[in-house]
């Protein structure tokens, strides 16, 4: 069994006790002498990472693992931790606790006794400001504590030399880095992979997650080029070195039956605007394809010079069936960034965090978004302000009658979703503001944002480049552009029913007007290039877009939008009536960007040409669609047909694509034996998943996904 193999059956092994992080972060509050709340969170972070014993599993090539945070309590142990976290909250996602793309540039060029230099910098010049110099110092309490958890784990690889099961060469190695990046930085491919991966395991201890690593190849190339050009790594052993972490990226998965979304991006430009691939991001491609779990997340940014050989890498990747990395378009996604007026070299070293949500790394706050569910305001337009959730109302509306043309329709509607856009944004500025943040402080996190330190401000209080942004995330282009295609035709240019008519089947879900569903049903539906329901998703975007765009965060940012359902399309589907599409009460809204499934009928090029219509510019979150193709097409000869398909679809202002390589036939399969592919993994939407273990609802919405050709 190879390494990394057996690095997987180890995990498989379920840790002893509950995962109680709280234990020993309450250990820290307990015995902190300390008499501000940034400095008591840094004593409660510091016992977190320091106290628990570290676990080295007998294949570890880089260590880190959250196996010792599972401790066996009892009822009075388990409650007196939690009294003793309770006085000290945590942020949640809402409030950009996290999906966050860390500054490791700057670690790993200074090291982690470089961060505590400065930060001794930082303090002479903020001399006589309290609040900054009690953050410095928590953030300082803090980076200490990374050491000791270094220092602790080259003591266990010691101490388990000669031990049954392990190898004492690879625990020497292990021992040796973990000590020489204590105070160092990195000097080794090895070391600031160990680096980044301790880092990123003390976030988990901290409960952050959707923890992005940013653009991995940019990072660690400086220092996988010089230990290759020296001889001391080959491209294969770099390649086992990121297996070891890619597989531990899913430590949560094994233990605990939860995902992490990690998200890691490749491709893309440099600093100066070119291409940016590297052997270091074939090494990432390689190293995915060879563990062969759902995780990480990959994203590749595609430039218009980024070489066809990555983009075929990328996509023989893909063909295995793990459907990642998710394709993005640089050129698209730069020029929406640029938008809200972040420099240059800042856009052009974007990351993802998360599903696919674009981000401006090590700069900002971490990321929130939230659901923005679009067919209810249609509702709402043609049903006297109700809908099928009776816990919400819309403006009153004219009655359907009045609303005598579609451009009068449209203005309704468009009414409608502007009231719609200000409630949203009220009740998430209601949740978003911390009311107390001197008690809600990040100074670990603080440290690994810039210029955090110099500023002596925490991430969330003024410390990072640029203020919080925030993703409304819009559920159901597919379906609006249909429904609104399909009244203008039946309504409007076949005259062949009225609004007062598909107001009335909406009501009954199209109980006892089944012909006027069918008609419905037949007119043209939005992925088949269709010009009537194309302008819809033309207008939804820029619409949107643009009412989205007179509101702000709390502090300044922009609130993006997006279209990335990741499967709440189902949820929102719940919560909707009849659509005029001929959609029935309680299905499932269009998945994100992508066409309703099963309804873009005339191939996969007139999908794209569709899809490619909007103004993505005006998406700066991101978008997702999802593609389906028979796995023959990622066979050598064929694929390059689907390379140049992406590459138009790119040039035309298409934003993302993310393509799962299976058939119809084995996901049915799937569903009735699932003991015979528990290795099958699937794109879900935003992150890939292993399909046997997703709920029969959104196993059923991949089913409904067009098989493309």
């Amino acid at each position: 069994m190879c390494l990394t193999e057996a690095l997987k059956a180890e995990m498989r092994q379920a840790p002893i006790g509950e995962f109680c992080p709280e234990y020993f972060r309450g250990m820290g509050y307990q015995s902190s002498t300390a008499t501000t709340p940034a400095c008591k969170r840094a004593d409660g972070i510091a016992a977190l990472l320091a106290r628990p014993v570290p676990h080295i599993y007998q294949n570890d090539l880089i260590v880190g693992s959250i196996r010792p945070l599972f401790v066996s309590l009892t009822d009075t142990e388990r409650q007196a931790a939690r009294d003793a976290i309770a006085p000290f909250p945590e942020r949640r996602f809402i409030s950009n606790k996290d999906h966050y793309a860390p500054d490791y540039e700057t670690v790993l060029s200074v090291g982690i006794g470089g961060l505590l230099s400065n930060i001794d910098a930082s303090k002479k010049a903020h001399a006589g400001d309290e609040k900054a110099l009690d953050l410095l110092n928590a953030m300082a309490r803090t980076l200490r504590a990374l050491q000791e958890m270094l220092r602790a784990y080259a003591q266990r690889a010691e101490a388990l030399m000669g031990t049954a099961g392990y190898n004492s060469g690879r625990l020497a190695a292990i021992a040796e880095r973990c000590l020489a990046i204590v105070e160092a930085a990195p000097k080794s491919f090895a070391e600031g992979l160990q680096l980044l991966w301790m880092i990123h395991t003390c976030f988990l201890y901290e409960g952050r997650y959707a923890m992005a690593f940013g653009r991995l190849d940019q990072l660690l190339y400086p220092l996988y080029r010089r230990d290759t050009d020296s001889g001391a790594l080959t491209a294969p052993e770099a390649t086992k070195l990121l297996e070891n972490v890619f597989v531990k990226i899913c430590e949560r998965r094994f233990y605990r039956n939860a995902d992490d979304v990690v998200n890691i991006c490749i491709g893309g430009v440099d600093a100066d605007g070119q291409n940016a691939v590297n052997d270091l991001s074939y090494r990432i491609l390689e190293a995915v394809r060879n563990v062969n779990l759902p995780g990480p997340n990959l994203s590749a940014r595609i430039a218009p010079d980024t070489p066809d050989d990555f983009l075929d890498a990328c996509l023989k990747v893909i063909g295995t069936g793990l459907g990642y990395p998710a394709l993005m378009n640089d050129t698209v996604n730069m020029a929406a960034l640029r938008r809200y007026g972040y420099d240059e070299a800042d856009v052009r070293n974007y990351s993802m965090v998360g599903c696919i949500e674009n981000f401006i790394t090590g700069r900002q706050p971490p990321w929130s978004d939230g659901r923005f569910d679009t067919p209810r305001f249609l509702e709402y337009a043609l049903l006297d302000g109700e809908g099928f959730d009776k816990g919400r109302k819309g403006l009153k509306p004219p009655p359907p009658a009045e609303l005598d043309s579609m451009d009068a329709l449209m203005t309704e509607l468009e009414r409608q979703l502007a009231h719609g856009v200000k409630e949203y944004v009220e009740d998430f500025h209601a949740k978003n503001v911390i009311r107390d943040p001197e008690n809600h402080t990040s100074p670990f996190l603080s440290c690994f944002c810039k210029p955090c330190i110099e500023r002596g401000r925490d991430i969330n209080m003024g410390g990072a480049k640029y203020p919080s942004v925030h993703g409304a995330v819009l559920m159901g282009v597919g379906t609006m552009s249909d429904a609104l295609a399909a009244i203008e035709q039946v309504v409007f240019i076949d005259k062949a029913a009225t609004l007062t008519d598909i107001a009335d089947a909406m009501r009954q879900n199209f109980v006892g007007y089944e012909k006027l569903r069918h008609r419905l049903l037949a007119a043209p539906k939005y992925g088949n290039d269709h010009p009537l329901p194309d302008k819809y998703a033309v207008w939804f975007t820029a619409f949107l877009a643009d009412e989205f765009d007179k509101y702000r965060t709390h502090d300044g940012g922009g609130i993006y939008i997006a279209m990335a359902a990741n499967i709440s399309n189902i949820d929102a589907g719940h919560r909707i009536g009849a659509t005029p599409d001929g959609r029935l009460a309680g299905e499932p809204l269009s998945d994100a960007a992508s066409p309703t499934y099963g309804r873009d009928k005339t191939g996969v090029t007139a999908t794209l040409l569709s899809l490619a219509k909007p103004d993505y510019t005006r998406c700066a979150c991101g978008t997702v669609v999802n593609q389906k193709f028979y796995p023959d097409i990622f066979e050598d000869g064929k694929r390059q047909k689907l390379l140049s398909l992406i590459r138009v679809y790119f040039a035309k202002g298409g934003q993302e694509l993310q393509i799962n390589a299976t058939d119809t036939e084995t996901l049915r399969d799937a569903m009735e034996h699932p003991e015979r592919y528990a290795s099958l993994v699937v794109r879900v939407s935003g992150f890939s998943a292993l399909y046997v273990t997703l709920d029969r609802e959104v196993q059923e919405d991949i089913l409904r996904r067009t098989q493309q050709k």
